[in-house]
């Protein structure tokens, strides 16, 4: 079902706007130019139908549960966010983690990346893989089907690996620990992916899922300014991993960016990440000045 922008903002009905413009300040991403007009026409209905899906997640739960004569469980529901590098996927999961989390059914909302899941670099370095770091096999995908499934199980406390943007790489010994949550956001590139034959997929264990969507041409355009300007901040801190980018020139750095783009994280669009928008449940159409233009809804 395809709903315009406008279509789509009327079904907010009196959703609260519960977030400032400070607050949003703190949620956007690099580049990312999002606005208390965004969240308001595209989050907050989106909000509200997740805590109608959630609702009704509940009641199904405690529906199988009195069939079974098993006493009442809490059971976390898992909600799956994908898309491209630099479509905006990380500001649209911690935009949703806070709206959720504001809601009086869910207050308890944990959000973790699939980032945390790649393998570490030296394991990367010894499959010969490091030049595809972000496709679907530089991911331990056994690991992360393992931790989706505990969380879903219910399991009191279920750790996940640490990555660091900075350093480029898993941080020996930190450990992210998901106590019993209402809500799991699960935010990657490659979520959506089917698993091998006879195995379970991550996606197995969604209630709901998103993907933010919009033209290649613009992501590219998005991503190449959002390198220009880490180059400018975070590339400039000594323990960065791309410390010696902030040393190019702004051509370099644009003709390097762009390689990037177009051997690696295009490729891993186009190969890996774009077929699996049909899985979704709903799809972010996103237009060239990072709006939301339209919203796909399946309706079964």
């Amino acid at each position: 079902m395809e709903l315009s922008r406008e279509q789509w903002s009327e079904l907010r009905k009196n959703t609260p706007l519960t977030l400032t413009a400070d607050e949003l300040e703190e949620l956007r991403g690099v580049d990312d130019p999002i606005d208390l007009t965004e969240v308001t026409d595209i989050y907050l209905p989106l909000a509200r139908l997740l805590n109608l899906h959630f609702t009704g997640s509940k009641q199904r739960s405690s529906v199988l549960r009195a069939f079974l004569g098993k006493s009442e469980r809490r059971v976390p529901y898992v909600l799956g966010l994908a898309g491209s590098v630099a479509v905006g996927k990380s500001t649209t999961a911690r935009l949703l983690h806070t709206l959720l989390a504001r809601w009086p059914e869910h207050p308890h909302v944990e959000l973790v990346t699939t980032d945390s899941f790649l393998y570490p670099n030296a394991v990367l370095e010894s499959k010969k893989i490091m030049h595809r770091k972000g496709f679907p096999e530089s991911y331990d995908r056994r690991a992360l089907v393992r931790f989706v499934a505990a969380v879903k199980a219910g399991t009191a406390e279920v750790c996940a690996p640490v990555y660091s943007h900075l350093e480029y790489d898993i941080v020996p010994g930190a450990a992210q620990v998901v106590k019993s949550p209402d809500i799991l956001i699960l935010e990657g590139l490659n979520v959506l992916q089917p698993a091998p034959p006879t195995s379970l997929a991550v996606n197995d264990y969604f209630d709901f899922s998103i993907y933010v969507d919009a033209k290649v041409e613009d992501i590219r355009s998005w991503y190449v300014e959002r390198f220009h300007k880490l180059r400018r901040t975070a590339f400039e801190d000594p323990k960065s991993y791309f410390r010696h980018i902030a040393a190019m020139s702004y051509d370099e750095a644009t003709k390097f960016a762009v390689n990037v783009w177009r051997d690696i994280n295009e490729r891993n669009l186009v190969e890996n990440i774009a077929p699996t928008r049909g899985r979704a449940d709903l799809v972010l159409k996103k237009g060239a000045d990072h709006s939301v233009q339209k919203v796909l809804l399946r309706q079964s």
